[in-house]
């Protein structure tokens, strides 16, 4: 297929169609996304054949628009005051992950580097499921919201390093890489900070009376600060991420972040869709087993673990055990990272599919559980239902 607006007008039709069908029913709605991609992916009718490295680009826009709008709600004043929590839980929590997956993997019988590349791929916890089930209000207000973006913009810098050493840049080179990436992110983030102050700021007090100028200056600044990040050697959620913070100074900031929702939701879509489109039905024939229980082991262990650092670091109870649960499935990171390794020669492709598998089970199982359990935008039942 190389009609592209065939192929978006699909998706839009067919997820529509699920959504409908998963709101009537009580389920989840990402799950009706994800189920669509599985349906009119390669597994089952292929209609889309030829078309998915273009809606995996369409499903960036929407994981972009979601970090910046995190980051577009998270004043830099509230950030710096969860550094030490979020970095003790960031490193006890992927530290004892990491052991649980490559113990479960050697006891499989897989190799020891195979072992050991899934477990750290599995180690980090999922940018935008959190932050997508993540209710409005305590994202902007509330100590959860900002603890968890810090902790997740952590992993997600752990991750970029790790892909360094995946991929072409190896040896002397990822590790000269290594070192250099700190000052990379501070001068990033000090250029951005003084363009925003500067540059951004002129533009749009000079066109405040006009909305629709206001917010295509928002989508450029996100954008080109997500293509920059990527073009750096950070990742275009950092990039995205910075691009909200630095805003988020400013006082329309909250009035921009309310504009932008439908247009973040809707390419979040294509996000859930092309994970379903990437579900290997062959890989669930070969892995359902050991994939189901990893990933039961990670969804149903990780929130303990992640609760108890968090009363190590002085936290109510109560905060500390619904935050372990949201921190819960495996990130989208990991299937950037076992797919990297695979093509560096340094992984099996059925270890790979193994993780990818159990991947996507922790998405669907930490879904379903926090859906159920805690406020959510997709909540099915009316009291649990905030946006």
């Amino acid at each position: 297929m190389e009609n592209y607006f065939l192929a978006i007008s699909i998706v839009v039709i067919c997820c529509a169609v699920l959504a409908w069908v998963a709101s009537c029913t009580k389920q989840p709605i990402i799950l009706a996304y994800f189920l669509c991609g599985v349906i009119l992916g390669p597994g089952v009718l292929n209609v889309l054949a030829g078309m998915d490295g273009f809606l995996e680009q369409v499903s960036r826009i929407g994981v972009t628009l979601l970090l910046f709008l995190a980051g577009l709600v998270l004043h830099p004043s509230r950030l710096h005051k969860f550094v030490k929590p979020a970095a003790i839980v960031t490193i006890g929590s992927c530290l004892v992950t990491w052991g649980l997956a490559f113990m479960f993997l050697r006891a499989w019988g897989h190799a020891a580097i195979d072992c050991n590349i899934g477990a750290l791929a599995l180690m980090f916890s999922s940018t935008i499921l959190v932050v997508k089930l993540l209710p409005t209000t305590t994202l902007h207000q509330k100590r959860m919201g900002s603890i968890c973006i810090a902790i997740l913009i952590a992993e997600d810098l752990i991750a970029v390093a790790l892909l360094l050493f995946m991929g072409p840049k190896t040896g002397n080179g990822a590790w000269h890489y290594m070192a250099v990436l700190p000052l990379t992110l501070i001068l990033f983030i000090a250029v951005a900070v003084v363009c925003e102050q500067f540059v951004l700021r002129w533009m749009m007090r000079r066109s405040d009376q006009y909305g629709e100028v206001l917010v295509m200056l928002c989508l450029a600044w996100c954008l080109g600060l997500a293509v920059l990040a990527e073009h750096i050697g950070l990742s275009f959620e950092v990039g995205a991420f910075v691009a909200g913070v630095t805003m988020a100074r400013g006082k329309i900031a909250l009035v921009l972040s309310e504009e932008l929702k439908p247009l973040r939701d809707f390419f979040l879509m294509f996000f859930f869709f092309v994970l379903g489109a990437r579900f290997d039905l062959l890989s669930l024939k070969i892995n359902w087993l050991p994939g189901l229980i990893l990933a039961a082991l990670i969804v149903l262990l990780r929130p303990i673990y992640i609760r108890w650092l968090f009363r190590l670091t002085g936290e109510a109870d109560d905060f500390s055990k619904e935050t372990g649960m949201r921190l819960g499935p495996a990130s989208e990171f990991a299937l950037i990272v076992v797919a990297a390794a695979v093509a560096g020669g340094r992984m099996s492709e059925g270890v790979s599919q193994l993780v990818q598998l159990t991947t996507m089970l922790t998405m669907m199982i930490s879904t379903y559980i926090v859906v159920m359990k805690y406020p959510t935008p997709i909540g099915v039942k009316a009291k649990l239902k905030r946006d």
